[in-house]
């Protein structure tokens, strides 16, 4: 199992290294992204490989260019340009950059970077964001790691320019745990596994057949909660994905779901069915003591925490049909707030706080979709034949779900939407792959 990939230095900020002089140093950015229009127009941005004068180096800058620009193509807001269309090649990037032989062929943006390998076990990563129309420097960011570290530190580059451009934090450098499925329908194999955002290193976490079902990272930790049915009774494991150590947090009979963390990663929300009753209960990770939240004779499933802490909202069908509730953390305070056609699973509130995430069936469809938290504003943003198990980026703006297509051959697939619902994308993975769970940003 590999470790979270460690950054020896790193330093994140406007002209975070000095120019040579007698070129451009202006800090005053005028090239910016708008993401919250419903259309947006990708920005063309220019990204040629990482210079260096190191011949592993030059590789190096080759590939983790190859990734930034494979990040922010994926987001929607960038299109990168062809390297083959470059009429400027730098040689040093201290140095501003010819902005005219840019504006030729309507690049809005360069990125310029390069590649110090000061040992062999030690590499230098800079680069420089360029405002190509506005003639100036917007931001640099210089780094120290690994030179297998490569990749981690291009997540990082793309994540200087999102946020840069759009003013808000990126995505790129962080991981999804999924279920890994194999094997007949009616003898599927579900095993817990871990990739990069953009489906790199994909890798099982644990070890033998056992079938296991809904991982959630914890907000603060590189640790996850998951499902296991390894023992025929339902139970709940903490798994620290780095020295996998693994802690049973429970064993329930009868039927569990969905576990859930709070925001401070203390506490666990999940649905315990007794007596045939299935209510929400807060667990106390510290005490291991098991709080009832709801009373109801329906079935309530699903809850997530709003991000500070302070409301949940779940699943119920306590109206008759599956819709979204919300209720205070103690269980107080309970109002209904879906009221369109259809059923409505799986609600999921956003790390931002200010849309819920949720599944909606209706007319023989299935979509995801968000509505504001009182329950205004729903739009749908995907349907298909069914569509489950929304997950939020870090920065709440993109959405992952699992995909099932129609057939005897059929299989799960993870898919990418944003909010605007235009930028649609399937997520790879080795084979069939069903309930992602996006972590935070990776330390």
């Amino acid at each position: 199992m590999t470790s979270i990939l460690r950054i020896f230095v790193m330093c994140f900020a406007a002209l975070a290294f000095g120019l040579a002089s007698g070129v451009v140093t202006t800090a005053h950015a005028q090239l910016s992204i708008d993401i919250t229009k419903g259309n947006i127009d990708p920005t063309p941005i220019a990204i040629p490989n990482f210079m260096s004068t190191d011949s592993r180096g030059k590789q190096i800058g080759q590939d983790l260019a190859e990734v930034v620009r494979a990040d922010l193509e994926r987001s929607g807001l960038f299109r990168s340009l062809d390297p083959k269309s470059f009429i400027e090649t730098q040689s040093n990037i201290d140095y501003a950059p010819t902005f005219a032989d840019w504006r030729v062929i309507k690049a809005e943006a360069l990125v310029s970077g390069r590649i110090v390998m000061e040992s062999d076990s030690r590499m230098r990563v800079e680069f420089r964001l360029w405002d190509i129309f506005g003639g100036e420097q917007l931001s640099g960011l210089r780094l120290a790691a690994t030179p297998d570290n490569w990749r981690r530190m291009a997540h990082k580059v793309s994540d200087a320019i999102y946020s840069q451009l759009t003013g808000e934090s990126g995505y790129f450098d962080s991981r999804i745990v999924f279920i890994d499925e194999s094997g007949p329908k009616t003898d599927r194999k579900k095993r817990l596994a871990i990739m990069d955002q953009d489906g790199a290193n994909p890798q099982f976490l644990l070890t033998g057949p056992s079938t296991v079902i809904t991982p959630r990272f914890s907000p603060n930790t590189q640790k996850i909660t998951y499902m296991s049915y390894e023992n025929i009774v339902p139970a709940i494991y903490l798994l620290e994905i780095e020295t996998g150590r693994r802690e049973l947090l429970g064993s329930f009979p009868g039927m569990t779901f969905a576990p859930r963390f709070s925001p401070d990663g203390n506490t666990m929300i999940l649905t315990l069915s007794k007596g045939g009753n299935s209510d929400i209960y807060a667990m106390d990770l510290r005490s291991r003591s098991t709080t009832q939240l709801t009373t109801n004779s329906a079935i309530d499933v699903s809850a997530s925490y709003a991000p500070d802490g302070r409301n949940i909202v779940f699943n119920s069908d306590r109206g008759g049909s599956p819709q979204i509730y919300t209720m205070s953390s103690d269980g107080s305070n309970v109002k209904r707030i879906s009221f369109g056609k259809g059923r409505y699973n799986a609600p999921v509130w956003s790390p931002r706080g200010d849309k819920i995430a949720f599944v909606k069936s209706t007319g023989g469809k299935f979509h995801i979709g968000v509505m504001n938290p009182d329950g205004s504003g729903e739009r749908l943003l995907t349907e298909s034949y069914l569509d489950e198990g929304p997950t939020w980026s870090p920065n709440g703006r993109v959405i992952l779900f699992s995909r099932e297509t129609r057939g005897r051959n059929g299989k799960n697939e993870i898919w990418s939407v944003d909010l605007t619902g235009t930028n649609l994308r399937r997520v790879p993975t080795p084979g069939s792959a069903s309930d992602p769970a996006w972590s935070p940003l990776l330390p």
